[in-house]
């Protein structure tokens, strides 16, 4: 009994050592990545995340609305098996929610398509991140199907306005999207998008994954942070995957009059169970951690006396060095106005206040 009543005590009235201590953990918070012990700045980052995990996805092709019968062929088997997909019915539901809802192997969940009769028909999901990313990979997960024969990677940085190339998949390269699958990367086309076949090095209908690396093959990789090009290259506002091809012409030559008529009665449709979209939220080497502001736009915690979503400029006032990105080497704060005693210059700053209260007024 005396055990127990000490043991309650000690949780309703700590002990000495245990009350200070609490106070102590508050009067020292964790240490600011973005600065060193003695307050010097360094280059922070934010952490690495799947920007896609819970966001929202556009899809211009959806199964269920209405009704619809969709079919799979087992590829041990060869035996056909249809389904219904109905958006009414959870159960019997496929929506593009489940392209960013949490990957459980086990219980894979798939978006769908409307089924189609021709395998050459276009499809796009598009992935809005909210904010700038710099990435380092887009990833596909199939469902229970061969990939797509042919597919496009595009990535917009100023929140779909405009639209660039950043990965083509084909086994028919040249015909479908109009390009080599021998183009050689140097520094001079480091921005240029490849295409490759995604079923080279594996056994066609085994592997159900699309993962595109984005600094895979430029040679600047290995000094990003030296790299303006490479790091224009691998931010991005929002992702746009299209499907163009399901599967390749030489793939329908063989197929009998039976199994075509099969696949036009639904089985020509594109499933993914995942869409993952690996990297940081950009800070330019000024920030450990996006929040979100007053808006509720996901936005940049900046130090270093820097300011704006992605601390892209030095905050007012601030202006005596040029900002700068940073880096491993230089974290390039920004340095405010200073007299010529070495203290802040206050004659500047009233002057800036007075310069924006009379422009204010003039313009009211």
């Amino acid at each position: 009994m005396f055990r127990l009543v000490f043991f309650l005590s000690g949780l309703l009235f700590p002990t000495s050592h245990a009350y200070h201590g609490m106070f102590s953990a508050q009067a020292h918070p964790p240490p600011d990545p973005c600065y060193e012990e003695m307050s010097e700045p360094r280059r922070c980052i934010p952490d690495f995340v799947n920007a896609a995990f819970g966001k929202e996805v556009r899809a211009s092709s959806e199964c269920g609305t209405p009704a619809s019968r969709y079919c799979t062929t087992s590829t041990s088997s060869a035996r056909s098996s249809c389904q219904i997909c109905d958006a009414t019915n959870p159960k019997r539901a496929h929506p593009a929610s489940y392209l960013t809802d949490l990957n459980n192997p086990n219980n894979l969940t798939c978006w769908m398509s409307e089924p189609f009769a021709d395998p050459l028909h276009n499809v796009s999901l598009t992935l809005s991140l909210g904010k700038k990313y710099e990435l380092t990979y887009v990833s596909l997960q199939f469902c229970n199907a061969a990939k797509p024969d042919s597919l496009a990677l595009y990535k917009s940085m100023d929140f779909g306005k405009s639209w660039h190339p950043f990965q083509f998949y084909s086994s028919q390269c040249r015909r479908v999207y109009g390009r080599s699958t021998r183009v050689a990367i140097t520094k001079s086309n480091e921005q240029e998008a490849l295409c490759a076949d995604s079923n080279v090095g594996t056994d066609v209908g085994t592997s159900t994954r699309v993962a595109f690396s984005t600094l895979e093959g430029r040679p600047s990789a290995y000094d990003f942070d030296n790299s303006p090009v490479l790091q224009d290259w691998v931010t991005a506002t929002d992702i746009k995957v299209v499907f163009n091809r399901l599967t390749a012409p030489e793939s329908h030559d063989n197929e009998t009059n039976e199994t075509m008529s099969q696949q036009q009665a639904g089985s020509f449709f594109y499933a993914v169970s995942d869409f993952a979209v690996g990297g940081r939220c950009k800070c330019n080497g000024h920030a450990s951690r996006c929040v979100h502001d007053r808006e509720g736009q996901l936005s940049c915690d900046c130090k270093h006396n820097t300011a704006g979503r992605d601390c892209e400029r030095c905050k007012p006032f601030h202006f005596d060095r040029p900002w700068g990105r940073a880096t491993a080497h230089e974290a390039h704060e920004c340095v405010g106005l200073t007299s010529s005693n070495g203290g802040p210059d206050v004659h500047v700053h009233d002057h800036f206040a007075s310069w924006l209260r009379i422009g204010t007024q003039s313009h009211g």
